[in-house]
């Protein structure tokens, strides 16, 4: 028993650190302008809020869904619909993965969108992430604690139960959602990056849903694009040169403005 609740302590804290280890590399690599969405100038004067603001408010996140995730542990027992047993097969952590990457999507997607549709969560809650015009790394959890609470602590809790994940299970996967989540507010194309390859869904998709055109489209996150394909929320976009290098991320569709 104490084994399972070191797994489940773990689950919370692991995905807090590689969020920072992960977005510090990438501020690292933010003077790279060749791969940029943005320019360094536009992410200082576009952005609505200053670093150590977002800073500041996504420790405090943090550690409100960590207290919350580990009270939720406490009171279920770490069992509610998950297995305690660590699966020896690859096929069923794989079955594991990829179903707790729906749920989450599935979940994200319709929250997501409601909070852009309904204007008094959009207002009070929702628009303090979009302060964020240009995104970067460490800004991939700028959110109200609300809308963290719900959006995160409550779809990821959704995934771990429906999934039938184990606790060590859950380390990786929710780890692997946070270095996805990050990477996806980025601001960065790099080429060779693995997840750009095998995910739609990646730095210059989420970059069009962050700018005032696209703010109707692309809610899908973090992993796959299947709920704005199907609800016709899905804009395309191609990847232009800026003349001062760098890159931009340009929606091919028409649309209208509401």
């Amino acid at each position: 028993m104490g084994f399972a609740v070191s797994d489940e302590l773990l689950g919370t804290v692991v995905p807090i650190v590689v969020y920072w280890i992960y977005s510090g590399m990438y501020m690292c690599l933010g003077s790279f302008e060749n791969y940029r969405l943005h320019s360094k100038s536009d992410e200082e004067e576009k952005n609505l809020v200053s670093k150590l603001t977002v800073v500041k408010g996504v420790l405090f996140q943090q550690l409100l869904q960590a207290a919350v995730a580990i009270l939720l542990f406490k009171v279920t027992g770490g069992h509610a619909g998950a297995s305690s047993q660590q699966p020896s097969s690859f096929i069923v952590l794989a079955s594991q993965f990829v179903t707790a990457m729906l749920v989450m999507d599935t979940w994200q997607y319709f929250l997501h969108r409601y909070f852009h549709e309904n204007k008094f969560l959009y207002r009070h809650l929702h628009s303090r992430h979009h302060r964020l015009v240009v995104p970067y790394a460490f800004g991939a959890l700028y959110n109200h604690p609300l809308e963290g609470l719900l959006l995160d602590t409550v779809g990821g809790a959704l995934s771990f139960m429906l999934s039938g994940m184990s606790p060590r299970t859950s380390i990786y996967f929710f780890s692997f959602a946070t270095i996805k989540t990050v990477d996806d507010h980025c601001g960065l194309m790099l080429p060779g990056n693995p997840l750009h390859i095998f995910f739609r869904n990646n730095s210059a998709y989420h970059d069009v849903h962050h700018q005032l055109y696209g703010s109707k489209y692309n809610f899908s996150q973090p992993f796959f694009v299947m709920w704005d394909r199907i609800l016709g929320t899905y804009m395309p976009y191609s990847l232009e040169k800026r003349a001062e290098g760098g890159f931009e991320a340009r929606p091919t569709k028409e649309f209208k403005e509401d």
